[in-house]
């Protein structure tokens, strides 16, 4: 074996390793999750525990076509109606986004802002008004929404449960309003029922922290108030927002059973433009509490574990992939001109075969456990969920350039236009 035929065997192999012992955790949160998935088979009862009183914030931004459909499968919660007030902020809206959420019986502050841009600004500046103009209604909590959202009617009931049990935090089950509509919304649907029930449901049956996902969440009246307000600005507010708290010992909380829909981009342009700003927002996120999750896993009291597992989180391992990809590749095209010999175009090639082979398999592994375990709760035909879980591993690997390209193009936050007006009924 050649030094550079020897280079490629050894680069290949540290990468497999390194892949494998950063990762692993994941392949064995695959199995807590079948065991987890006994264990809240029935669940608690839907009166358990006291009946908190909550605020609900919608922030919204140009959402005249869908925010009505939420705020109506608010109203229908099997839960006490006086005990939930509606807030919505029509942020920097040119649309009747303020009329149709008033008039669907929502309490709505206008807000104008072309600086402070994003999510994270608009929940700030309804959490201050709420504080300023309601403080007297002693929420227990508060419940973040996107606009697309929609419901099921025991969502609050289900959340309030696990709320009572002392989390701080919670985050819910979060299904697609469009699951069916092409190979893009499908991969982003299948993602995040992944991530609901093989990340959050095992560590949540493990006794870590989970992770909030940008919609869909319940916090704590007090962890607002210690933190004066909504704090967190990053392009990906949601994952910083996670990996701030755990860092300070928060444990967060999932429920299953509180199933919300959300929807998803349509178009491959839509698509680039939310994940390119999701993957710049990991590096933000990684620049500014990198530091300090590391330090958490060896020296952390509470939330060791989770502090590694958030550090894996957004710690891209697109950029590992790429990296084998592109060193593979590379090899394979000096032999094309001639650099290297046979032996070493051969190596190479097969490497980069394997690496790409290898990330398909995986990908299509977590897609058909997925699909199979959620059938039930994937509203489209049969042949189309067996059909995308082939294309899942494809709408995944296009995070390699999404994350190379966001490593160097500055990046900044974009509406994403939501179409898909359904009630609760029509995506069941």
């Amino acid at each position: 074996m050649d030094s550079i035929t020897s280079f490629i065997y050894n680069f290949n192999t540290i990468m497999f390793i390194l892949f494998t012992v950063m990762y692993a955790y994941q392949i064995v949160y695959m199995f807590v999750t079948i065991k987890a998935k006994k264990a809240y088979k029935s669940g608690p009862g839907l009166n358990k525990g006291p009946l908190n009183k909550y605020a609900v914030i919608i922030a919204a931004r140009n959402e005249e076509l869908v925010i009505g459909q939420l705020i109506k499968s608010i109203k229908q919660q099997n839960y006490p109606e006086d005990l939930i007030d509606i807030f919505v902020v029509a942020d920097n809206c040119t649309d009747n986004t303020f009329q149709v959420a008033e008039q669907a019986g929502a309490i709505v502050r206008e807000r104008f802002n072309k600086t402070l841009v994003g999510k994270g600004y608009a929940l700030d500046y309804m959490f201050k008004t709420i504080k300023k103009e309601y403080s007297s209604r002693n929420y227990a909590g508060y419940f973040v929404f996107d606009a697309d959202n929609l419901l099921d009617e025991n969502y609050i009931t289900r959340m309030n449960q696990t709320f009572n049990q002392g989390y701080r935090v919670v985050t819910s089950y979060r299904n697609s309003k469009n699951f069916g509509q092409n190979w893009i919304t499908s991969g982003y649907a299948l993602w995040f029922l992944h991530e609901a029930e093989y990340l959050n449901l095992p560590r949540m049956f493990l006794n870590t922290s989970c992770a909030i996902s940008g919609t869909g969440f319940l916090v704590h009246a007090d962890l607002i108030k210690e933190n004066g307000g909504w704090i967190h600005h990053l392009l990906t507010e949601d994952i910083e927002f996670s990996v701030s708290q755990i860092i300070k010992g928060e444990k967060i909380g999932y429920c299953n059973k509180a199933i919300f829909y959300d929807e998803q981009p349509v178009t491959f342009k839509q698509s680039w433009n939310q994940r390119l700003r999701w993957a710049k927002g990991f590096y933000q996120v990684f620049g500014s509490y990198g530091r300090r999750l590391f330090r958490g896993i060896f020296k952390g009291k509470r939330n060791s574990f989770s502090c590694y597992d958030m550090a894996m989180t957004i710690l891209p391992a697109a950029l590992f992939s790429f990296l084998s990809i592109i060193v593979n590749g590379s090899f394979v095209l000096a032999g094309v001109f001639e650099i290297i010999d046979g032996k070493a175009i051969q190596a190479s090639f097969m490497a980069l075969l394997q690496c790409i082979s290898w990330i398909y398999s995986i990908l299509f592994i977590l897609g058909v456990m997925t699909t199979l375990t959620e059938w039930r709760k994937v509203h489209c035909s049969w042949w189309k969920k067996i059909g995308y879980t082939i294309t899942f591993p494809f709408f995944m690997l296009t995070y390699i350039p999404i994350a190379i390209t966001a490593l160097f193009k500055d990046v900044k936050w974009k509406p994403i236009a939501h179409t898909v007006v359904k009630s609760v009924d029509d995506v069941r």
